[in-house]
Formats: C-alpha cells, structure tokens, sequence
C-alpha cells in the first residue's frame, strides 16, 4: 500500500510518499518521495518559532508540497489548480500529525490532510509526534528499509523541542511515560541559553558549536558523572541529577547561566565558548545519569534516542561509552533527528496495522498540542 503522511507540528513543513508492506513485526518500507521546507529564516529575526506565523507557511506550502512530491513520484510535472486537487494516484492512506506541538501549525496539516482525505475516499489515520521521533531511528532519508527485530524491553530517550521524557515499552505501540521535564525540556534550555549570549537562531545547534570547539582545544574534558563537574573555568549545577525519579529539570541550570553572564558582564567569543562547553557537559551529563538509572531497574536491553538533541555530537559520543557494548545503542541518522514526515508515515503504518487494518474515514481529528505517548 501506500501513504501520504504530513507533518506541520512546529516550523519544518514536510510531506512524504512510501510504499509499505509487512506485519508489525518487520514492517518495510521504500520512499517514493519526500519533500520539506524550513522556517529558519522567517523566525529567526524574532528568536524563536511565533506560532500563527508558522501556521501560515504551513498553509502556504503544503499544497507546493504535495505537487512536488507527486511530481517526484510518478516521475512527470503536475499542476494544482486551486489547492489539493490533484487525483489520488494510488494513495490508500494518509497519516498526520495530531500533536504535541504548536496547535496553530498542527491544525494547518490536519485541514489539509482532512481535504485530500475526503476527496480521495480514503482512510485518515492520526499520529502522536513523538511516536515518530521513536520510530526515527530505523528510518532513511531515502530508499528502503525495514524495522528489524529489536529486543525488549526497550527505553527511549526523547529529546524534541518542548519534550524531554523517557519511555519504557516491552511491546510496540504500548508505552510508558517514566521521567519528563518539570519545566523547560533541554532543547528549550538550549535555546534559551543561546539568546541569551546572543548567539544567532536556532541557538542549539550554536551552543553545541562553541562547545565542541572549546572541547577541541584541549579544556572541559569530563570527569564523569558520578564524579561531579567538569574542567572548565565554569562550574554549572546539575539539577536534580541525584533525585529518586527519572524526572528532569533544566530551568534552574538556565537561570545558573543568566546569573553567570550578569556576573561577568560583557562576553568575548572566549568566554561564550566557555560557557557553552559547560552548559552542554551539564545537560548531557544530567540526560545519561537518568538513562542509565532506568536502564538499571527496569533492565533493558535497547535504548533508544530519539529528537533534535539526538544529533549532538557530544551526547551520542558520551552515551556510548556510559552504555557500553552489552546494550543496543540506536541513534537516527541525522537527516532524520528533526521534525520530519517520513517518521510519521512509519508511525501511521504501524497504528494502521496494531488496528488490524480495520481503518475508518473518520474526520474528527483534532490538534492537541499537549499529547502525550500512552
């Protein structure tokens, strides 16, 4: 079969066309066509994402989109007229993002994807985001693939956007939420803290830079978690880093980092790479102590890491050598760690299979920007 699956949840417009087939124990995919067009750009003079703003370009170029990957496809130009028009040529479902995210910019992809559903006479199927991000990691950006067996029970790491969580499952599409952020997730944290040193947007991937530089250089070399901080000019606190739970908390290591740049003033490259460095080994070193705790009590045998953070060079390297090689380590290829249409179309499939393809043409979808895995 195929399907058409969108996602809209923050800034990446992104629209994807793959063949499927198999049961839900290895399912295998091919990519027809897989198109996406960022924001940056056009949120970067304010800082950050303005919702209505990203609603807007969503509604724009969804239906640019679906002609591109039409076009790619079935290998001709195709023209829209006015909005999705073209014929269905061998859609059997469409999966779309339902939430978490920015309700302004879901509800922009599930219009759209409510308009082609209903004139194609076909199925609808809702996605939960994050179900995507843990899908992620046995995706690509093109070409075929499969999700091969894994071994259970699994823990997924998830850090996308405003979510930090960590998910345990022993089964596929049955999850459970054992840690999150209690307020600002570690991406947020990232971008704040880059704003703050009024580094250019987005301010993640900035932060990671400096840091990655700084370590280059021969300073901030880890001492290990279990041994306190780092090297480095600066010393950062760890929130709750010691706490019983497997919740996290980076709001209070942002405002150590407001207070931190007050103190010293005016900031030289220098001293932002400084801080970058140890702002990132105090992030990391938080998100490994707490995967390895759960890895410990509920004995897993595959981890998972899944989001945007996922791309960090100094997280992938440090979560390797704290799991050591009796232990399923799976990381997304990078093109794939962001938001991206190609892990909800995974994600649709496998929902569409767990309801024994029993699918209604259903409509009554609607965005929910808090969505949670369950």
């Amino acid at each position: 079969m195929r399907i058409l699956s969108i996602e809209t949840s923050c800034d990446d417009t992104g629209i994807t066309i793959m063949e499927v087939k198999g049961g839900i124990k290895k399912p295998s995919f091919k990519i027809l066509a897989n198109v996406s067009n960022s924001q940056i750009k056009i949120h970067a003079p304010y800082g950050g994402v303005y919702p209505m703003l990203a609603k807007r370009e969503h509604i724009k170029n969804l239906p640019i989109l679906l002609e591109e990957v039409f076009k790619i496809s079935q290998g001709r130009p195709l023209r829209i007229q006015k909005g999705p028009t073209l014929r269905n040529l061998g859609i059997n479902l469409i999966a779309v993002t339902y939430g978490p995210g920015l309700e302004p910019a879901l509800w922009s992809g599930i219009i759209f994807a409510k308009e082609l559903a209903k004139k194609w006479k076909i199925s609808l199927i809702p996605v939960n985001h994050m179900e995507g991000h843990i899908l992620s990691v046995f995706g690509k950006p093109k070409g075929k693939f499969t999700i091969p067996k894994i071994n259970f029970p699994v823990l997924s790491l998830l850090v996308s956007g405003g979510h930090t969580e960590l998910i345990l499952f022993k089964n596929w599409m049955q999850y459970k939420i054992i840690g999150e952020t209690l307020d600002d997730a570690a991406g947020e944290a990232f971008d704040k803290v880059a704003r703050m040193m009024n580094l250019p947007y987005p301010g993640g991937p900035q932060i990671s830079k400096l840091a990655e530089k700084e370590r280059n250089c021969g300073e901030g070399r880890p001492l290990g978690i279990q041994k306190g901080p780092t090297f480095s000019s600066f010393v950062l606190p760890r929130p709750i880093l010691h706490s019983k739970n497997f919740d996290f908390s980076f709001s209070g290591l942002k405002t150590a980092v407001l207070y931190l740049i007050k103190k010293i003033g005016t900031l030289d490259e220098k001293t932002k790479a400084k801080i970058a460095l140890e702002f990132e080994n105090a992030v990391v070193d938080v998100l490994i102590h707490k995967t390895i705790k759960a890895k410990e009590k509920y004995k897993v045998k595959t981890i998972i890491v899944g989001g945007g953070v996922a791309c960090n060079k100094h997280l992938q390297r440090e979560m390797k050598k704290a799991m050591g090689k009796n232990i399923a380590l799976l990381f997304p290829e990078n093109k794939l760690t962001g938001d991206n249409s190609i892990m909800i179309g995974m994600a649709g499939y496998l929902n569409y299979i767990k309801n024994n393809k029993k699918t209604r043409k259903t409509f009554n979808i609607k965005a929910k920007g808090n969505l949670r895995l369950k």
